[in-house]
């Protein structure tokens, strides 16, 4: 099947089981990356099932009805190649790396892994203590649990606030049924993109994809019902920690509205140290050693984080901080920082496109969420058209849905009372 005359262009094939396959060739480079993304994380999961898109991520490279768990390391180790993978809230990632002459045979290797893993009970055993290790560390994490307590101030008990880690008890008693299942369920033609990028053959990569993965049931699109924004607060004491992390969110735009005022807005607002948080939190009144602010955007929702560490006796000037500053946004946008934030994304988005996996996982988002390929040019020139009144729009809105706030570490009697007290005076 011809893919594409242009031999350097993006190019975007829609199988007719609804596999899309994304080929983005990049001459000046030797080597490439191949990924397999399926539209399913912990978003699409029950209560019940919170953590099996993780579990299965791990256990699809326990063996399969042609390999064992070593020889899938091995045969892409004896080419040179990195096998990795990962979940998050909307999909589920399988990637190898190495090189381009190995591209096509490296889609038989993900192939291979994706669908037709046998999820061995000894294996599933063996990993099931490697995921409990992996659970503990991150419980342990202040971080991390003032980012899981956020998602549930923000969406209560939606999916969309589910771990993807899942839960202990959930990772104690899925057994290779429970696998099994999910991913019949879940894993099908039109929730599945095969993307390559760097030194590739476009026609290759479509008329290889399709012979793997051409036989997959079409099924019927993964989607998540909308979540319904809570903005709550949320505590948590941790043993043995010495500082108070905050982190708070406000609802913004997913990314189906297509909406660039949010990612600027959050890079005006805290990205890079000249930007107003950093430059007053820290440079100035020396309240907390780091603190950022992202705008984390998916299909089905999207939320603007504010996150810090500080001295528990600087919790409350630290609230009171950026109380002033997100009101100053909604008042003005100060031309410098919007010019900033701007060339801060352009450039960063540039870095990405340099580099292949990066490439192709944005491509896959924008694919599932879209159905489509933006060029480059395209998605510049929609930053770019983001101007101060947008920006001032955007704080305006948020500040009017109110903020959600997760506090952890060593948290002092009151303080969610004082930080709902501080924040919904805004």
């Amino acid at each position: 099947m011809p893919a594409s005359q242009d031999k350097t262009s993006s190019t975007l094939v829609t199988l007719p089981n609804g596999v899309r396959v994304v080929a983005m060739p990049m001459p000046h480079r030797q080597t490439a990356a191949i990924s397999v993304f399926v539209r399913t994380g912990s978003a699409h999961e029950s209560a019940a099932e919170n953590g099996i898109s993780h579990v299965i991520e791990h256990m699809a490279f326990k063996g399969t009805a042609r390999r064992t768990v070593r020889r899938i390391n091995l045969d892409a180790e004896r080419l040179g190649a990195e096998v990795n993978a990962h979940t998050d809230k909307d999909h589920t990632a399988y990637q190898i790396r190495g090189l381009g002459q190995h591209a096509e045979q490296f889609i038989e290797m993900l192939g291979d892994i994706v669908l037709a893993p046998t999820f061995p009970a000894d294996e599933l055993e063996r990993e099931r203590q490697v995921l409990l290790q992996e659970f503990a560390e991150d419980e342990d994490d202040p971080v991390s649990t003032g980012f899981k307590l956020l998602d549930r101030a923000c969406y209560g008990l939606h999916p969309v606030a589910q771990p993807v880690i899942g839960s202990r008890r959930n990772i104690e008693r899925f057994e290779r049924p429970h696998l099994v299942r999910y991913v019949e369920r879940q894993y099908s033609g039109c929730n599945l993109i095969v993307g390559a990028a760097g030194a590739i053959d476009v026609d290759g990569i479509v008329t290889a994809a399709e012979r793997v993965f051409g036989a997959m049931p079409r099924g019927a699109p993964n989607l998540v019902a909308l979540p319904r924004y809570v903005g709550a607060i949320k505590s948590r004491a941790l043993p043995g920690s010495s500082q108070t992390h905050v982190v708070i969110g406000f609802p913004i735009a997913s990314l189906r509205d297509d909406d660039a005022a949010f990612q600027v807005a959050a890079t005006v607002f805290g990205d890079g140290m000249s930007s107003p948080l950093l430059s007053r939190v820290r440079e100035e009144r020396g309240l907390a050693y780091h603190a950022s602010c992202v705008a984390d955007q998916f299909d089905m929702c999207g939320q603007l984080v504010i996150e810090a560490s500080t001295a528990p006796a600087q919790f409350d000037e630290l609230l009171v901080e950026i109380r002033h500053l997100l009101r100053a946004q909604v008042e003005a946008t100060d031309p410098v920082d919007l010019e900033r934030a701007r060339n801060q994304i352009a450039v960063r988005r540039l870095h990405d496109a340099e580099k292949p996996l990066r490439r192709l996982e944005d491509a896959a988002l924008e694919v599932f969420v879209h159905g489509r390929l933006r060029t480059p040019e395209e998605t510049l020139a929609h930053l770019h058209a983001v101007g101060a009144d947008a920006v001032r729009g955007a704080f305006e809105s948020m500040l009017a849905a109110g903020p959600a706030a997760a506090i952890v570490g060593s948290v002092r009697r009151g303080a969610g009372d004082r930080a709902r007290e501080i924040l919904t005076a805004i």
